[in-house]
């Protein structure tokens, strides 16, 4: 039984551990879900690159695999990971405009109509190509590795906080790719590069844009099947 102070011992099964099988969200990933039409940006800081390299390409492939075509990917980069929702939002208020314009007067959306609300006729959208439309999905990369200060707290909790707010205002999925490590190592080993040999994160966050994308269309035309 567990305590207040740990889980206690493990359950057992026929005098064996029991484990509950765990699969990864690339696994678990619906393959019906493709990234057809799908207009995806990354947003990721500079510091870091080691690490953050391999994860944008780990996401690119993915998104690619999924069907996103190379012209429906964007990327978009900014110092360090404090400056994500900043630029994220912004990103996306741009994507907005520049949809509004690639519209043909009458029969597509207007500025006002994209910017009043957070809440965009996603089926008005649809006539907009897929290279001027507002972005489906945005991906935020960055990664803090713990120091010997309080600058590691201050900046994740901030970005954590400052992510889930753009995207819950402006109803576009922010899909969080920001990488909280103790060493350089963690960070290399979620990359997919250090001596353990672990999965890239990346491929994750990929896959998490390309759903995330594809279901947010769906609820817009109130399908929930």
């Amino acid at each position: 039984m567990a305590s207040l102070k740990g889980p206690g011992a493990a359950e057992t099964f026929d005098g064996e551990p029991f484990r509950i099988p765990v699969l990864a969200p690339s696994l678990a990933y619906h393959p019906a879900l493709a990234g057809t039409g799908l207009r995806i940006a990354i947003v990721h800081a500079r510091w870091n690159m080691g690490i953050i390299g391999p994860l944008l390409e780990g996401a690119k492939k993915t998104l690619l695999a999924s069907g996103v075509t190379e012209d429906n990917i964007t990327v978009h980069t900014v110092p360090g990971s404090y400056e994500l929702p900043f630029a994220v939002q912004r990103i996306y208020s741009a994507s907005q405009i520049q949809a509004a314009k690639a519209s043909s007067a009458g029969d597509g959306i207007s500025a006002t109509d994209l910017l009043s609300s957070s809440t965009a006729d996603l089926k008005s959208q649809s006539a907009t190509a897929g290279a001027t439309r507002p972005y489906d999905a945005i991906i935020a990369m960055g990664v803090l590795i713990k120091g010997e200060t309080m600058h590691f707290e201050y900046i994740a909790d901030a970005v954590t906080h400052g992510l889930m707010r753009v995207q819950l205002e402006s109803g576009v999925p922010v899909i969080f790719g920001v990488l909280t490590v103790l060493t350089e190592e963690q960070g290399l080993e979620r990359a997919g590069l250090g001596k353990k040999g672990m999965h890239n994160h990346g491929e994750d966050w990929g896959n998490a844009a390309v759903e995330l994308g594809s279901k947010r269309r769906e609820w817009a035309e109130g399908r929930l099947a």
